[in-house]
């Protein structure tokens, strides 16, 4: 069913900024914890901390600007997005933190989304959607690929455990999908495709994306049925209603970072990467001793493997390389089988002679004077029991029976 959506005039685009306030006057919204994230540690994340550096070339003076409420409010209706960009108070607000106090992360941003915007756009456009939701993961992760949220959503697009299964993602103890930049993200365009197809209104899904579709359908019953999500703002989360704000921020200063002075970093991440399919298990190290290839390259480029150790022999698993690798990869992968692994599982364990002739002493005199029971047709274990005076899961127990199928003609342990 379509939706109407809320055009905002120009000039009448300022809602009232009780919204944002409780009764006694304080400010009753929480922003994307994303937003609470200091440059320090998304440098200190180690795929980051080596391959993006400050442009030392930037011309700018790092102060920001201030501009008029109506260049705010111009420069939000120039955007060429489906999704409507209205602006008010608490998107001011926003806008304020990221070009204020958040302008370095920006930087950060601005330096890792020439890695990760191709593969963003790929996934939306194969799915038919708005290309603007390309900067929902700048609010949820900061575009860091291995940031877990204090509530456990993983990855990019902050992926819960129980929604990223639901879409395909594998999540194990050496792998989780959530981290993987091209697969978290096509997995991301199928679930806000669906919300799309509930809501019908663009605005109601990257809010349902971040608290649920129950807890919109609860505020839309709060709201007595209005399905504009301005109109059931008062009735979201805290966290949510810092949330379309936050994305309407978040597609401004992505868009307009220069009118603020901030220079993005130099990414040294490599633009073009291949990917190479493994059949058996390989740690890191051994592609990155065989190939020259510095690890932390590896990990930036694969962070979906959480311990360094492709598992090929579980599954064919792929690792993705720079693309001037890949044939070096080819023509040496038997030297990297064969390098032996720090981490490779040992297959047969030698247990001491000594040790297994007493195991074998104890479970032989544990066993002396056993008593057994030769079936007979007609018997069941519950006649059996009777006759010994035990009972009917003490002769399971004993006998390692997991039902009480027994056949005429077996021996049946009843001491």
């Amino acid at each position: 069913m379509k939706k109407k959506l809320i055009i905002f005039s120009l000039l009448c685009i300022t809602f009232a900024p009780s919204w944002a306030q409780n009764e006694g006057g304080e400010e009753d919204i929480d922003f994307p914890e994303a937003m609470d994230y200091s440059l320090d540690s998304l440098l200190g994340q180690y795929m980051t901390k080596t391959y993006l550096s400050a442009d030392n070339d930037c011309q700018s003076k790092n102060v920001n600007p201030t501009f008029d409420t109506q260049v705010y409010i111009d420069r939000l209706h120039r955007m060429p997005t489906i999704m409507e960009m209205p602006h008010n108070d608490i998107v001011q607000e926003c806008i304020d933190r990221y070009t204020g106090r958040l302008r370095q992360s920006i930087s950060y941003m601005l330096g890792a989304s020439n890695f990760y915007m191709p593969v963003f756009e790929e996934a939306l456009d194969l799915y038919q959607l708005p290309l603007e939701l390309k900067y929902l993961p700048i609010i949820e992760s900061a575009l860091n690929p291995t940031i877990t949220s204090r509530a456990g959503a993983c990855g990019l697009w902050q992926f819960m455990l129980t929604t990223g299964k639901a879409y395909g993602l594998t999540i194990n103890s050496l792998v989780d999908e959530r981290r993987d930049p091209v697969k978290s993200s096509y997995a991301a365009a199928r679930y806000l495709r669906d919300l799309y197809n509930i809501f019908g209104d663009w605005n109601l899904v990257i809010a349902a994306y971040n608290c649920g579709p129950e807890n919109i359908n609860k505020a839309i019953r709060r709201a007595g049925g209005e399905r504009d999500y301005w109109k059931i703002y008062p009735y979201l989360p805290k966290e949510t209603r810092g949330y379309v704000p936050a994305f309407i921020a978040a597609n401004y200063v992505m868009t307009y970072y220069c009118e603020h002075n901030i220079c993005p970093m130099t990414s040294q991440l490599p633009t073009k990467t291949d990917t190479v399919m493994i059949d058996r298990n390989v740690n890191f190290s051994q592609i990155a001793d065989v190939c020259g290839l510095d690890i932390n390259m590896l990990r930036a480029l694969n962070p979906a493997y959480k311990r360094d150790i492709v598992p090929g022999a579980t599954a064919l698993s792929p690792v993705r390389l720079p693309v001037n690798y890949v044939p070096l990869f080819i023509d040496r992968q038997d030297s990297i089988y064969a390098t032996t692994s720090t981490t490779a599982k040992r297959l047969v364990v030698e247990v001491d002679d000594q040790v297994v002739k007493k195991v074998q002493s104890s479970s032989s005199r544990k066993s002396k004077g056993a008593q057994y029971h030769k079936i007979r047709s007609g018997d069941n274990l519950g006649s059996i029991a009777r006759k010994y005076g035990t009972t009917v899961n003490k002769l399971k127990k004993l006998n390692g029976m997991r039902n009480t199928n027994i056949r005429a003609g077996q021996s049946l342990r009843v001491r």
